[in-house]
Protein backbone atom coordinates (compact mmCIF):
# COMPACT_ATOMS: atom_id res chain seq x y z
CA UNK A 1 0.00 0.00 0.00
CA UNK A 2 1.12 3.47 -0.91
CA UNK A 3 2.16 5.94 2.07
CA UNK A 4 0.75 8.84 -0.29
CA UNK A 5 -2.83 9.62 -1.52
CA UNK A 6 -3.47 9.81 -5.00
CA UNK A 7 -4.11 13.87 -5.06
CA UNK A 8 -1.25 14.93 -4.05
CA UNK A 9 2.04 13.96 -2.27
CA UNK A 10 0.65 14.61 1.19
CA UNK A 11 0.22 11.59 4.04
CA UNK A 12 -3.44 10.63 4.19
CA UNK A 13 -4.19 11.04 7.63
CA UNK A 14 -7.28 8.31 7.05
CA UNK A 15 -5.26 5.42 5.36
CA UNK A 16 -5.16 1.85 6.96
CA UNK A 17 -1.31 1.80 7.03
CA UNK A 18 0.28 -1.40 8.10
CA UNK A 19 2.71 -0.88 11.05
CA UNK A 20 5.56 -2.83 12.40
CA UNK A 21 6.06 -3.75 15.62
CA UNK A 22 8.81 -4.60 17.19
CA UNK A 23 8.81 -8.26 18.40
CA UNK A 24 8.97 -8.17 22.42
CA UNK A 25 10.13 -12.20 23.01
CA UNK A 26 9.40 -11.92 26.72
CA UNK A 27 5.63 -10.91 26.91
CA UNK A 28 5.20 -13.64 24.00
CA UNK A 29 6.60 -16.26 26.21
CA UNK A 30 3.51 -18.28 27.30
CA UNK A 31 3.52 -18.39 31.62
CA UNK A 32 4.41 -21.22 33.51
CA UNK A 33 3.91 -23.06 36.79
CA UNK A 34 7.04 -24.79 36.69
CA UNK A 35 9.20 -23.69 39.75
CA UNK A 36 13.23 -24.77 39.72
CA UNK A 37 13.81 -27.61 41.81
CA UNK A 38 16.38 -25.98 43.29
CA UNK A 39 18.65 -28.82 44.05
CA UNK A 40 21.71 -27.29 45.07
CA UNK A 41 19.93 -25.44 48.21
CA UNK A 42 21.36 -25.72 51.52
CA UNK A 43 19.32 -25.97 54.65
CA UNK A 44 19.38 -23.92 57.72
CA UNK A 45 18.16 -22.53 60.67
CA UNK A 46 16.63 -18.84 60.44
CA UNK A 47 18.08 -17.10 63.95
CA UNK A 48 16.45 -13.71 63.72
CA UNK A 49 14.37 -11.75 61.41
CA UNK A 50 15.59 -8.04 60.66
CA UNK A 51 13.67 -6.06 58.30
CA UNK A 52 13.40 -7.91 55.36
CA UNK A 53 16.53 -9.60 56.16
CA UNK A 54 17.10 -13.25 57.70
CA UNK A 55 20.21 -14.17 59.30
CA UNK A 56 20.26 -17.66 58.56
CA UNK A 57 22.51 -20.53 59.84
CA UNK A 58 24.01 -23.10 57.24
CA UNK A 59 25.76 -26.48 57.64
CA UNK A 60 24.87 -26.27 61.35
CA UNK A 61 27.21 -28.12 63.65
CA UNK A 62 29.94 -28.98 60.87
CA UNK A 63 33.16 -27.50 59.97
CA UNK A 64 31.31 -25.43 56.99
CA UNK A 65 29.08 -23.68 59.39
CA UNK A 66 28.36 -20.01 58.75
CA UNK A 67 25.74 -17.28 59.32
CA UNK A 68 24.32 -16.27 55.30
CA UNK A 69 22.07 -12.56 55.28
CA UNK A 70 19.11 -14.26 53.07
CA UNK A 71 15.89 -12.97 51.68
CA UNK A 72 12.71 -13.92 50.77
CA UNK A 73 12.28 -15.51 47.11
CA UNK A 74 9.43 -14.13 45.08
CA UNK A 75 7.81 -17.41 45.40
CA UNK A 76 6.77 -17.17 49.16
CA UNK A 77 6.28 -13.51 49.03
CA UNK A 78 2.35 -14.23 51.05
CA UNK A 79 4.28 -16.83 53.64
CA UNK A 80 5.92 -15.65 56.91
CA UNK A 81 9.24 -16.92 57.76
CA UNK A 82 9.73 -16.75 61.18
CA UNK A 83 12.56 -17.41 64.13
CA UNK A 84 13.31 -21.14 64.28
CA UNK A 85 12.55 -21.63 60.55
CA UNK A 86 14.38 -24.40 59.13
CA UNK A 87 14.64 -22.87 55.09
CA UNK A 88 16.20 -24.41 52.04
CA UNK A 89 18.60 -20.88 50.68
CA UNK A 90 20.35 -20.72 47.35
CA UNK A 91 22.24 -17.78 45.47
CA UNK A 92 25.67 -17.12 47.31
CA UNK A 93 25.83 -19.13 50.39
CA UNK A 94 29.30 -18.38 50.96
CA UNK A 95 28.39 -15.97 54.35
CA UNK A 96 31.11 -13.58 53.22
CA UNK A 97 30.29 -9.38 53.85
CA UNK A 98 28.04 -7.86 51.39
CA UNK A 99 26.71 -10.78 50.05
CA UNK A 100 23.02 -12.19 49.71
CA UNK A 101 21.56 -15.54 49.58
CA UNK A 102 17.80 -16.54 48.96
CA UNK A 103 15.33 -18.61 50.69
CA UNK A 104 13.22 -20.43 48.67
CA UNK A 105 11.84 -23.03 50.73
CA UNK A 106 10.34 -22.93 54.61
CA UNK A 107 10.61 -26.64 55.55
CA UNK A 108 7.72 -28.28 57.81
CA UNK A 109 7.59 -27.08 61.27
CA UNK A 110 6.90 -29.32 63.98
CA UNK A 111 5.55 -26.88 66.29
CA UNK A 112 4.52 -22.99 66.09
CA UNK A 113 3.88 -20.40 68.77
CA UNK A 114 1.96 -18.24 68.07
CA UNK A 115 -0.38 -15.25 69.62
CA UNK A 116 -3.47 -13.43 68.44
CA UNK A 117 -3.93 -9.79 68.97
CA UNK A 118 -6.79 -10.36 71.67
CA UNK A 119 -8.81 -13.45 71.75
CA UNK A 120 -11.45 -11.74 69.62
CA UNK A 121 -8.83 -11.87 66.73
CA UNK A 122 -8.33 -14.97 65.23
CA UNK A 123 -5.44 -14.02 63.13
CA UNK A 124 -2.34 -15.88 64.54
CA UNK A 125 0.47 -14.20 64.69
CA UNK A 126 3.36 -16.75 64.74
CA UNK A 127 6.14 -16.11 67.21
CA UNK A 128 8.60 -18.64 66.78
CA UNK A 129 8.55 -22.29 64.92
CA UNK A 130 10.33 -25.63 65.97
CA UNK A 131 10.26 -24.87 69.70
CA UNK A 132 10.50 -27.59 71.73
CA UNK A 133 10.20 -25.68 75.03
CA UNK A 134 8.59 -22.83 75.97
CA UNK A 135 10.29 -20.93 79.43
CA UNK A 136 7.96 -18.69 81.05
CA UNK A 137 10.30 -15.87 83.24
CA UNK A 138 7.96 -14.58 85.92
CA UNK A 139 9.39 -11.90 88.63
CA UNK A 140 7.68 -12.77 92.21
CA UNK A 141 7.71 -8.84 92.82
CA UNK A 142 9.16 -5.79 91.13
CA UNK A 143 6.97 -5.60 88.87
CA UNK A 144 4.13 -8.18 90.21
CA UNK A 145 3.69 -11.69 88.79
CA UNK A 146 0.21 -11.99 87.07
CA UNK A 147 -1.32 -15.53 87.20
CA UNK A 148 -3.75 -15.12 84.60
CA UNK A 149 -0.60 -13.98 81.81
CA UNK A 150 1.25 -17.20 82.99
CA UNK A 151 -1.81 -18.93 82.02
CA UNK A 152 -2.06 -17.82 78.52
CA UNK A 153 1.51 -18.90 78.25
CA UNK A 154 0.71 -22.17 79.61
CA UNK A 155 -2.41 -22.49 76.86
CA UNK A 156 -0.39 -21.40 74.19
CA UNK A 157 2.26 -23.69 75.12
CA UNK A 158 -0.33 -26.95 75.29
CA UNK A 159 -2.08 -25.72 72.25
CA UNK A 160 1.52 -26.14 70.55
CA UNK A 161 2.62 -29.10 71.59
CA UNK A 162 6.04 -27.70 73.81
CA UNK A 163 6.93 -28.33 77.19
CA UNK A 164 6.72 -25.59 79.56
CA UNK A 165 9.09 -24.72 81.97
CA UNK A 166 8.75 -22.03 84.87
CA UNK A 167 11.47 -19.71 85.56
CA UNK A 168 10.64 -17.30 89.06
CA UNK A 169 13.66 -14.46 88.98
CA UNK A 170 13.66 -11.70 92.30
CA UNK A 171 12.32 -14.57 94.69
CA UNK A 172 15.13 -12.60 97.07
CA UNK A 173 12.21 -9.97 96.77
CA UNK A 174 9.59 -12.13 97.77
CA UNK A 175 8.09 -15.69 98.68
CA UNK A 176 7.79 -17.48 95.43
CA UNK A 177 5.25 -20.46 97.03
CA UNK A 178 2.06 -18.47 97.30
CA UNK A 179 2.46 -17.82 93.38
CA UNK A 180 3.00 -21.77 93.14
CA UNK A 181 -0.26 -22.49 94.28
CA UNK A 182 -1.91 -21.60 91.35
CA UNK A 183 -0.08 -24.31 89.28
CA UNK A 184 0.22 -27.17 91.69
CA UNK A 185 -1.87 -29.00 90.03
CA UNK A 186 0.61 -28.95 86.80
CA UNK A 187 3.41 -31.34 86.06
CA UNK A 188 5.62 -28.33 85.72
CA UNK A 189 9.64 -27.64 85.92
CA UNK A 190 10.10 -24.78 87.75
CA UNK A 191 13.24 -22.91 88.61
CA UNK A 192 14.02 -20.17 90.47
CA UNK A 193 16.92 -17.23 90.66
CA UNK A 194 17.73 -14.24 92.66
CA UNK A 195 19.21 -11.06 91.56
CA UNK A 196 23.01 -11.93 92.61
CA UNK A 197 22.36 -15.69 91.66
CA UNK A 198 20.93 -17.49 88.30
CA UNK A 199 20.53 -21.45 88.22
CA UNK A 200 22.34 -21.10 85.19
CA UNK A 201 23.79 -24.61 85.66
CA UNK A 202 19.99 -26.28 86.12
CA UNK A 203 18.78 -24.30 83.04
CA UNK A 204 21.91 -25.30 80.55
CA UNK A 205 20.66 -28.67 81.36
CA UNK A 206 17.11 -27.85 80.34
CA UNK A 207 18.25 -26.19 77.41
CA UNK A 208 20.79 -28.75 76.56
CA UNK A 209 20.15 -30.37 73.24
CA UNK A 210 16.40 -28.36 72.74
CA UNK A 211 15.36 -25.48 70.92
CA UNK A 212 13.65 -22.92 74.45
CA UNK A 213 11.96 -20.12 74.07
CA UNK A 214 11.79 -17.53 76.93
CA UNK A 215 8.63 -15.36 76.68
CA UNK A 216 7.62 -12.93 79.68
CA UNK A 217 6.19 -9.38 80.67
CA UNK A 218 8.24 -6.37 80.13
CA UNK A 219 10.90 -6.15 83.13
CA UNK A 220 11.01 -9.31 84.73
CA UNK A 221 14.73 -10.12 84.23
CA UNK A 222 14.22 -12.87 80.63
CA UNK A 223 16.99 -10.60 78.82
CA UNK A 224 18.87 -10.09 81.91
CA UNK A 225 18.91 -13.99 82.02
CA UNK A 226 19.67 -14.37 78.89
CA UNK A 227 22.82 -12.23 78.92
CA UNK A 228 24.01 -14.36 81.87
CA UNK A 229 23.30 -17.68 80.04
CA UNK A 230 25.05 -15.94 76.76
CA UNK A 231 27.31 -13.13 77.64
CA UNK A 232 28.05 -12.54 74.16
CA UNK A 233 24.03 -11.58 73.09
CA UNK A 234 24.50 -8.39 74.77
CA UNK A 235 20.65 -7.82 75.11
CA UNK A 236 19.10 -4.64 76.36
CA UNK A 237 17.70 -4.05 79.94
CA UNK A 238 15.87 -1.76 81.77
CA UNK A 239 14.16 -1.47 85.06
CA UNK A 240 10.63 -1.51 86.41
CA UNK A 241 8.88 2.21 86.60
CA UNK A 242 7.83 3.07 90.50
CA UNK A 243 5.16 4.69 89.33
CA UNK A 244 3.52 2.24 86.88
CA UNK A 245 5.11 -1.33 88.41
CA UNK A 246 5.68 -2.18 84.94
CA UNK A 247 8.68 -2.75 82.97
CA UNK A 248 9.96 -0.98 79.60
CA UNK A 249 10.22 -2.51 76.53
CA UNK A 250 14.08 -3.22 75.86
CA UNK A 251 14.61 -6.31 73.74
CA UNK A 252 12.80 -5.09 69.65
CA UNK A 253 13.32 -8.49 68.41
CA UNK A 254 13.30 -12.28 68.42
CA UNK A 255 16.84 -13.44 68.43
CA UNK A 256 18.19 -16.84 68.58
CA UNK A 257 21.59 -17.36 70.97
CA UNK A 258 23.19 -21.21 71.02
CA UNK A 259 24.11 -22.56 74.63
CA UNK A 260 25.77 -25.47 74.45
CA UNK A 261 24.42 -27.89 72.03
CA UNK A 262 21.22 -26.31 72.15
CA UNK A 263 19.49 -22.51 71.47
CA UNK A 264 17.11 -20.32 73.20
CA UNK A 265 15.28 -17.65 71.67
CA UNK A 266 14.73 -14.53 73.61
CA UNK A 267 11.93 -12.39 72.58
CA UNK A 268 10.55 -8.58 73.26
CA UNK A 269 8.40 -8.41 76.45
CA UNK A 270 4.71 -8.39 76.20
CA UNK A 271 1.91 -7.15 78.27
CA UNK A 272 -0.74 -8.93 76.66
CA UNK A 273 -1.18 -12.52 74.91
CA UNK A 274 -4.43 -13.67 72.44
CA UNK A 275 -5.71 -16.77 72.44
CA UNK A 276 -8.16 -16.28 69.61
CA UNK A 277 -6.57 -19.27 67.78
CA UNK A 278 -6.91 -21.81 70.49
CA UNK A 279 -9.11 -24.82 70.16
CA UNK A 280 -10.58 -25.88 74.07
CA UNK A 281 -10.43 -29.56 73.20
CA UNK A 282 -6.67 -29.39 72.39
CA UNK A 283 -6.57 -27.74 75.97
CA UNK A 284 -8.41 -30.03 77.54
CA UNK A 285 -6.40 -33.02 75.88
CA UNK A 286 -3.05 -31.76 77.10
CA UNK A 287 -4.38 -32.80 80.20
CA UNK A 288 -4.66 -36.44 79.15
CA UNK A 289 -5.37 -38.07 82.52
CA UNK A 290 -8.47 -35.74 82.90
CA UNK A 291 -9.04 -36.09 78.65
CA UNK A 292 -10.50 -39.67 79.06
CA UNK A 293 -12.57 -38.48 81.75
CA UNK A 294 -14.05 -35.98 79.70
CA UNK A 295 -14.86 -38.13 76.72
CA UNK A 296 -18.13 -39.10 78.97
CA UNK A 297 -19.36 -35.12 79.08
CA UNK A 298 -22.33 -33.76 77.11
CA UNK A 299 -21.72 -32.86 73.79
CA UNK A 300 -20.72 -29.00 73.86
CA UNK A 301 -19.20 -29.11 77.41
CA UNK A 302 -17.13 -26.07 78.63
CA UNK A 303 -15.95 -28.37 82.04
CA UNK A 304 -16.27 -25.30 83.95
CA UNK A 305 -17.72 -25.23 87.77
CA UNK A 306 -21.07 -24.60 86.44
CA UNK A 307 -21.32 -27.09 83.46
CA UNK A 308 -24.07 -28.76 83.37
CA UNK A 309 -23.50 -32.90 83.78
CA UNK A 310 -19.85 -32.37 83.40
CA UNK A 311 -17.68 -35.43 84.28
CA UNK A 312 -15.09 -34.05 85.02
CA UNK A 313 -16.72 -31.68 88.15
CA UNK A 314 -18.93 -34.64 89.14
CA UNK A 315 -16.08 -37.27 89.64
CA UNK A 316 -13.02 -35.03 90.08
CA UNK A 317 -14.14 -32.87 92.32
CA UNK A 318 -17.35 -34.20 93.81
CA UNK A 319 -16.30 -37.18 93.97
CA UNK A 320 -12.44 -37.44 95.04
CA UNK A 321 -11.93 -39.66 91.48
CA UNK A 322 -8.54 -39.02 91.26
CA UNK A 323 -7.92 -37.23 95.07
CA UNK A 324 -6.62 -34.44 95.74
CA UNK A 325 -3.79 -34.00 93.09
CA UNK A 326 -6.91 -34.41 90.05
CA UNK A 327 -8.42 -31.71 91.74
CA UNK A 328 -5.83 -29.50 91.42
CA UNK A 329 -5.39 -30.19 88.06
CA UNK A 330 -9.13 -29.58 87.33
CA UNK A 331 -8.54 -25.93 88.74
CA UNK A 332 -5.83 -25.90 86.64
CA UNK A 333 -7.63 -26.56 83.74
CA UNK A 334 -11.00 -24.93 84.65
CA UNK A 335 -8.64 -21.22 85.43
CA UNK A 336 -6.97 -22.23 81.51
CA UNK A 337 -10.28 -22.49 80.11
CA UNK A 338 -11.50 -20.01 81.90
CA UNK A 339 -8.82 -17.28 80.00
CA UNK A 340 -10.40 -18.60 76.93
CA UNK A 341 -13.34 -17.35 77.71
Amino acid sequence: MSWLSDDDDELDPYADYEVRERPNPKANRPRTKTRPGHEDAVTGRVLSVDRGRYPTLLDEGTLDERTVSATRARELRTESIVTGDRVDVVGDTSGAEGTLARIVRIQPRTTILRRSADDSDEVERIIVANADQLLIVVAVADPEPRPRLVDRYLVAAYDAGIVPILCLTKTDLADPAPFLENFAGLDLEVVTSRHDRFPLERLRELISGTTTVAVGHSGVGKSTLVNALVPEANRATGVVNVVTGRGRHTSSSTQSYRVGDGWIIDTPGIRSFGLGHVDTDGLVDAFRDLAVIAEDCPRGCTHLPDAPDCALVERVEKAGELGEVGRQRLDSLQRLLGSLT
